[in-house]
């Protein structure tokens, strides 16, 4: 083992050994230095876990800092996102790149020592927790622990899938690992349980878990509340695990990682044995160096102990930019430049298929993609929502050879299975299937589809609106990350009748409608079902949401509703257009996309003159005022729903025509 002491800078006589340790400590000051500097922060873990990081992203990690989204990369996740100055330190040293949203490097540092000074400060490239799109070489947005380690499953399932989809002999165009760290706080969350299960099911031999096994959380130690055997769990799992002792034995470490890229058939969970605030000679195995600045006096301590200059700050030795660019640099820029290559020859062989790789990892749509969308004829039963929105998806499917996902165990019932020859499923045995079985997993769905999207593959997932509690971290992860993962929720209203309130979402659009950045539609026929599609499969940085189920002169009174409450009002209209009121319905599938639109187009559906105005969803009223303005009726859900009969709740909540047209007429009486 390399000793724990370093010089401050590299010397002519230094052993690789010696530059090896000056990395690790390098790492480790910087770590030290930038959360003392903020005043906040978790110092104990990216000192603990440098010697893992370093190992890894040193010796093995095929990954190019000048060109840090190389399509055939392995990828990095770091689960435990408090432990960021660990991947920051990690990020400056090796030199990686920024890359700007239109897929141009730009050539500056992605994260510059002035970013690490201003760790945790408006602006700064290094945030409290990793962030996707802000800063180049972060793979996904870590905040909510067990997160990270779900979505790397989704990208473990991409690389399957592309190398089955796009690799052909001569031309491995695919086949990348996926690295995730993880903490105790990742292995306890739910999540990381469901996603481990199902990667042991599929056998994603390319996907390996470090589970930093440092025995304390916030509180204190993991005995408080974690005995778990969890090397017995996974190997439940269908995992390979294997063991290193101490985190600061690089040898055990490659040979860890040789172990987990030469297993075949099983994912590998790397335990890690570590002491937190390694090096920080009171503070080992404490709350503070967990969660707190080590001060300035531990950090003096601490420095003397890596044989480091106790006053300095920020310093990066003469020599260690240099080692790291002749290790990960050297090797990434090789490999890179080897695929690039190896792409030429492929566009030439392969023509359509190097067009339709390109235009995946652009987020760009096939040529007439949208000529598969089918309209549907006028009918006066209409075809059910959920109905609609199969033919329609497998026919953008089917145009779309990178679009593909599944459901929470629901297929039958939401209708999101491709049934068109040669769709397939993915499984263990087979990778190139397009068709997911996430099983009753509806957290873990919603991050692997968000480890898909990361990987440019086009997934979307499918449940009951119900249960888009269980997957809405990863829904808010996908639209703070700004990724196009699409969710189909069906079973939208008190229309699932007997399986009662349990089942009955209520408050459940208003939640979806709450999230900042996600588009929530709700179409109300087959050609609005149509045209929700058209609309979401062309966005690049939006997640959507469809919700898709059964069943002459100005206007005086408007009625405006979402999903199958419009051809609710649609009856409502005739019964009062038979009394001579004039009335306008308007289908308001989506408030986000309405929301975009110019003031006239606004004022033109929704005149301000037409002060009398009435909504109709079964969900929560709230948020309707802002359409139907303060004294305007909305027609909903005030409470839970019940368990009765679809017709039986409709009368008991008052989803009738003939309340609708009652509301109308008060709206319409004259005011005192």
């Amino acid at each position: 083992m390399a000793s724990l002491g370093g010089a401050p800078e590299a010397a002519p006589d230094m052993t690789m050994a010696d530059l090896d340790q000056l990395c690790v400590n390098t790492i480790r000051t910087l770590s030290m230095d930038a959360v003392q500097q903020a005043n906040s922060g978790h110092p104990g873990t990216p000192m603990a876990m440098a010697p893992v990081a370093y190992a890894l992203w040193q010796r093995h990690l095929r990954f190019d800092p000048d060109d840090p989204i190389w399509p055939n990369r392995d990828r990095f996740v770091l689960s435990m996102g408090h432990a960021s100055m660990l991947l920051y330190s990690l990020l400056h040293l090796a030199g990686v790149k920024a890359v700007n949203p239109k897929y141009e490097t730009l050539g500056d540092l992605s994260v510059s020592l002035d970013d690490i000074k201003r760790f945790r400060q408006l602006e700064s490239k290094c945030p409290g927790h990793p962030e996707y799109r802000w800063t180049s070489g972060i793979e996904t947005t870590t905040g909510p622990l067990g997160q990270g380690v779900a979505t790397s499953v989704g990208m473990a399932i991409a690389s399957k899938w592309m190398a089955a989809h796009f690799n052909r002999p001569d031309f491995p165009m695919f086949g990348f690992d996926v690295y995730a760290l993880a903490g105790d706080g990742c292995l306890m969350e739910g999540i990381s349980q469901e996603a481990a299960s199902l990667a042991g099911h599929l056998k994603l031999d390319n996907l390996c878990w470090i589970y930093d096994n440092n025995r304390i959380t916030i509180e204190g130690s993991t005995d408080l509340a974690f005995s778990d055997d969890v090397a017995t769990r996974f190997i439940g799992y269908g995992w390979n695990v294997t063991r290193v002792g101490d985190a600061n034995d690089l040898a055990m470490l490659d040979r860890a990682f040789d172990t987990a890229k030469n297993t075949t058939g099983r994912p590998t969970l790397i335990i890690v044995d570590s002491h937190i605030g390694y090096g920080a000679p009171h503070k080992q195995d404490t709350h503070a160096a967990h969660g707190e600045p080590l001060g300035e006096e531990e950090i003096r301590l601490s420095k003397r102990g890596y044989g480091w200059p106790e006053e300095a700050k920020f310093l990066v030795p003469e020599g260690v930019r240099e080692h790291f660019a002749s290790g990960i640099g050297a090797r990434g820029a090789r490999l890179r430049a080897e695929w690039v290559a190896l792409f030429e020859r492929y566009r030439k062989s392969c023509p359509a298929e190097a067009d339709a790789l390109y235009r995946m990892q652009h987020r760009e749509l096939p040529e007439g993609w949208e000529k598969a969308i089918p309209s549907f004829p006028a009918d006066a039963k209409g075809l059910a929502g959920r109905d609609a929105s199969a033919k329609v998806l497998n026919a953008a499917a089917q145009a779309i050879p990178w679009l593909m996902g599944g459901s929470a165990d629901l297929a039958p019932s939401t209708k999101t299975r491709l049934t068109f020859d040669g769709a397939g499923d993915f499984e263990a045995g087979y990778h190139g299937g397009r068709n997911m079985h996430f099983g009753i997993r509806e957290h873990a769905m919603g991050a692997i589809l968000n480890g898909l999207s990361l990987s440019k593959v086009r997934p979307y997932g499918s449940g009951f609106l119900i249960f888009s509690d269980y997957g809405r971290p990863a829904i808010r992860l996908a639209a703070i990350m700004e990724i196009p993962v699409i969710y189909v929720f069906t079973h939208d209203s008190i229309g699932v009748g007997e399986d009662g309130p349990t089942h009955q979402p209520v408050e459940h659009l208003l939640s979806l409608r709450a999230i900042p950045g996600l588009v929530t539609i709700r179409p109300g026929d087959a050609n609005e079902v149509a045209e929700a599609w058209r609309v979401i499969l062309q966005f690049r940085h939006e997640p959507a949401c469809l919700i898709a189920d059964p069943p002459a002169g100005p206007p005086e009174v408007l009625l405006l509703a979402t999903g199958s409450e419009v051809p609710l009002c649609v009856a409502a209209h005739e019964l009062l257009d038979k009394e001579g009121v004039r009335s306008r319905v308007v289908s308001m599938p989506s408030w986000e996309l309405f929301d975009r639109q110019d003031q006239a187009y606004k004022d033109s559906v929704l005149p301000p003159s037409v002060r009398a105005r009435v909504s109709v969803e079964q969900a929560s009223t709230l948020g309707w005022e802002r359409y139907v303005g303060s004294t305007g009726r909305a027609i909903g859900m005030r409470t839970f729903g019940a368990s009765a009969p679809l017709k039986e709740l409709q009368k008991k909540f008052g989803f009738e025509p003939g309340r609708v047209v009652s509301a109308a007429r008060d709206q319409l009486a004259p005011r005192a």
